[in-house]
């Protein structure tokens, strides 16, 4: 994934984009580390097979780590690194902007700057 762009918001939004990213970075906020199956728990319908590479590029650009056990049956566990931790403010903020804002944009009844309606059934017939 090209990860360079002069856009803060959008350089963010490539690494916490997607469907899957940002709720695996909230389901390890709480601080405790994770195991494999705890996360697909908290991202369900995930599969096994998108969740290891969502992990993988994580991991990859330093935002968790993985600790592997040598033991039987295998026990992997993952947890936000310090770079990590720094998207907790982040999260938080999204967090709250959900719940904030859930309601009103799930009705139908949120309004843009222009005062134009946001929903489908405000859009203009097609011609």
């Amino acid at each position: 994934m090209q990860l360079t762009t002069p856009c803060p918001v959008a350089f963010t939004s490539k690494i916490l984009g997607g469907r899957w990213k940002a709720r695996i970075v909230w389901s390890l906020i709480r601080g405790q580390p994770l195991r494999f199956s705890e996360i697909r728990r908290a991202c369900p319908p995930i599969s096994d097979r998108i969740l290891t590479k969502e992990l993988r590029e994580l991991e990859e650009w330093g935002l968790l780590s993985r600790m592997a056990y040598p033991v039987i049956p295998p026990k992997t566990e993952y947890s936000l690194t310090n770079l990590g931790e720094t998207l907790r403010p982040v999260m938080q903020s999204m967090a709250e902007w959900g719940l904030s804002h859930r309601d009103t944009i799930t009705r139908g009844s949120g309004d843009d700057d222009r005062g134009v309606m946001v929903n489908a059934s405000d859009q203009p017939a097609a011609r």
